[in-house]
């Protein structure tokens, strides 16, 4: 019998911390590309990539809302900053600049994303995660950025469910 009590209170405890970390209804997501994103884009990556890459972030928050009731006329914004990203394939700007890489080549890739919510009444709260693959027998590079990819859907899930969104591995 404690240990049920102990539970339900545990259960309770957890679904009102979830709940408090929860975001507002959203209307308005923007996906901007960090600065020193920008010059390893200019320089290593390739502009187009990096920018389709944000229009992927930005589709995939707005998805993942969209289908867990997130998205709303009157909510509030988030601004969000893709501050890195690497690759798990090289990239065709890469693969031009050293021609001794190939598609088969691979590593462990991942992404950082900041940026803040902005409540409809002005308040904000700051947004920061990241997460890279550490072990490269897990890495499974189907695409050019399947860990930034990754790293994309699981923020966008964990925002869209009201998690923890100031998270890092």
């Amino acid at each position: 019998m404690k240990l049920i009590a102990l539970l339900s209170s545990a259960a309770a405890a957890a679904a009102i911390a979830t709940s408090a970390s929860a975001l507002p209804p959203i209307s308005r997501v923007t996906v901007d590309i960090g600065p020193e994103l920008q010059q390893k884009a200019a320089k290593d990556y390739g502009v187009r990539e990096v920018d389709e890459l944000a229009a992927e972030l930005q589709e995939d928050v707005e998805r993942a809302l969209a289908k867990n009731g997130g998205l709303a006329a009157d909510g509030g914004r988030l601004e969000l900053v893709l501050v890195d990203a690497r690759p798990n394939r090289p990239t065709m700007k890469q693969m031009s600049n050293k021609p001794g890489l190939s598609m088969q080549s691979f590593g462990i890739g991942g992404a950082t994303i900041e940026g803040r919510a902005v409540f409809p009444d002005g308040t904000t709260t700051p947004i920061s995660y990241k997460w890279y693959e550490s072990d490269i027998r897990r890495a499974i590079p189907s695409t050019t950025w399947s860990d930034a990819e990754r790293t994309f859907d699981r923020f966008a899930l964990r925002l869209a469910r009201g998690g923890d969104v100031n998270a890092s591995r």
